[in-house]
């Protein structure tokens, strides 16, 4: 069993932590608001009070957090995880963020004889809680067979892509897929609702047809059936879509289905559903529409 540090203890990494803790590993946690990591703490997750002392605790340190900004506020500086970390350590981020800040992070780490991979998941809480999620990951390959062992107990499948920096490339490049699909998906539900055609057997065509992805099937009943509990929210999705905006600029590809998708997201802010689900894109293409969402 290992030593392992956990950063980040919010709807995806305090199921990652229990999930280690039921596997038997010895996991040392720190987030933010201690109050969200007191279940952990109840079921023999050690505490500590900056992510540095979980860094110095841990044989390998994991950290999972919103974006950019946090990520560097819990890695950097002098109560940070770098500042913990030694020679023959290992630094593993599961966040979606820049590839920029990574690739500065890893070397960083390399600079303390330490080792670090980038390693985003695909999955939301159900593949957590079923042990399904997808890595992608960037970084050395001999540092991903060592942490190996964790990742299955976590996962179904380890996509090795590159170095670091470039597996949190790979996700944002299939994260920008999520509103882009959806779009064109709710638009063809209200042409199909304005000819006459109940919202909910529009929805069960578009579902049952060629046009169909898995992510549609997952995320589209939501505009008939909200989620009890908003697991990826309108500026969650606006995140990842600005973070795919910037690596086109500085790459030189363009992305014009993005920037549209992003204005959308932008709408659904100003009309207030930041905190909803990015299904709730429905809303804002219906708001135009002049249908009641």
């Amino acid at each position: 069993m290992a030593n392992l540090g956990f950063v980040g203890l919010g709807l995806m990494g305090g199921r990652i932590v229990r999930r280690l803790l039921d596997a038997g590993h010895t996991v040392t946690g720190h987030n933010r608001t201690r109050s969200k990591g007191q279940s952990l703490i109840d079921a023999g997750m050690r505490w500590a009070d900056a992510p540095r002392a979980v860094a110095q605790a841990a044989e390998i340190t994991f950290s999972m957090v919103g974006d950019t900004a946090a990520l560097s506020s819990v890695a950097e500086g002098p109560d940070g995880i770098l500042a913990g970390l030694s020679a023959g350590k290992t630094y593993v981020d599961m966040s979606t963020v820049s590839p920029r800040l990574i690739r500065k992070l890893a070397a960083e780490t390399a600079a303390v004889g330490a080792q670090m991979l980038d390693a985003p998941v695909s999955g939301s809480v159900p593949a957590v809680e079923g042990g399904t999620l997808v890595f992608f990951v960037g970084g050395e390959a001999e540092v991903l067979e060592k942490t190996r062992p964790i990742f299955t107990t976590l996962g179904q499948k380890i996509v090795h892509v590159g170095t670091n920096g470039q597996g949190v490339s790979m996700k944002i490049a299939i994260n920008l897929n999520l509103a882009t699909q959806l779009l064109p998906l709710f638009e063809g539900v209200l042409l199909a609702e304005r000819s006459g055609i109940p919202r909910a057997a529009a929805l069960d065509a578009m579902l049952n047809s060629v046009v169909a992805s898995p992510a549609m099937k997952y995320r589209a009943p939501f505009i008939l059936q909200p989620p009890a509990e908003v697991w990826f929210s309108v500026v969650m999705m606006q995140k990842d879509l600005q973070l795919a905006l910037e690596m086109a600029r500085e790459l030189g590809v363009p992305l014009p289905t993005v920037a549209h998708a992003n204005e959308v997201l932008s709408a659904a802010r100003a009309l207030g559903y930041g905190d909803q689900d990015f299904a709730a894109l429905f809303k804002v293409v219906a708001q135009m529409a002049g249908v009641s969402a």
